[in-house]
């Protein structure tokens, strides 16, 4: 069955290869975002998510073209990175207002018509930085960890209305995203250049991490089910590290972070 579906953040990346795969499965497919996109059967309709009467208008359009929105895929989102004591906190603002309260506004515009037909498929793009946080990038990591626990409890209040939620969380992924975090080295001679060594190591994974065709298709094939699991690691290494996350000790796992990371 053909389905409406809204792609957010997805005019490059993981996002543009989320909503080519779900189009490739037959369906419609929205994508929302702040620039243009080139697409041939894919509807662009340009939104910031973090306005939210931009929001609202775009949800509305898509409303009175379909009369129904099935899948929501909440991907849009960027990072940055430095030294917690250093970051402006304009700029850590920033990555919330982006990561997760973004997310909020569009599923606040979503959620009542998915709740009136009692149908509806959720899914958030978090990170395995959201539980197994990343030194050097601590925001980044808390708006991750914070869409686990967005999509978690927003399951059990819209479980009676038919509505399932998802997160993803991938790990490396070879993508734009890399090059447009907002890097900071702001006192890295105060951290003994382990900033920059921290924020290159990380680079060096993401650029040699999956491809983000397979992230995409992946994502969409989560999307397009009505049920599984709540959070679903993205990649056989990153399933074993939710798994170690959940069984080593804290102490352990952070402390394996920091090793690779943090030295």
């Amino acid at each position: 069955m053909n389905k409406v579906c809204i792609v957010t953040g997805g005019s490059s990346g993981i996002g543009r290869q989320t909503a080519l795969a779900l189009k490739g499965e037959g369906n419609t497919v929205y994508e929302l975002s702040r620039r243009d996109a080139n697409y041939e059967d894919i509807i662009h309709i340009t939104a910031d998510i973090t306005d939210e009467n931009q929001v609202k208008a775009a949800v509305s359009e898509i409303i009175s073209r379909e009369g129904r929105i099935d899948v929501l895929v909440n991907n849009a989102g960027f990072g940055i990175s430095g030294a917690a004591e250093m970051t402006k906190s304009a700029d850590s603002h920033a990555q919330l207002e982006v990561n997760l309260f973004g997310a909020d506004n569009v599923c606040r515009a979503v959620i009542p018509h998915m709740r009136e037909r009692k149908n509806g498929r959720i899914l958030f793009l978090s990170s395995i930085a959201g539980i197994l946080p990343i030194p050097f990038q601590l925001w980044y990591s808390v708006s991750k960890a914070a869409i686990i626990a967005y999509s978690l409890a927003l399951q059990n209040e819209l479980r009676p209305y038919g509505i399932t939620t998802c997160t993803v969380m991938p790990g490396d992924i070879a993508s734009g995203f890399t090059a447009s975090r907002k890097k900071s080295e702001a006192g890295d001679e105060v951290y003994g250049g382990r900033i920059e060594r921290s924020v290159l190591r990380m680079e060096k994974d993401e650029q040699g991490g999956m491809s983000a065709a397979v992230a995409g298709a992946f994502i969409a094939k989560m999307a397009l089910k009505q049920k599984s699991k709540p959070l679903v690691s993205l990649g056989l290494m990153y399933k074993f590290a939710a798994v170690v996350a959940k069984l080593m000790p804290r102490s352990l796992t952070n402390y394996i972070i920091g090793s690779m990371y943090s030295k």
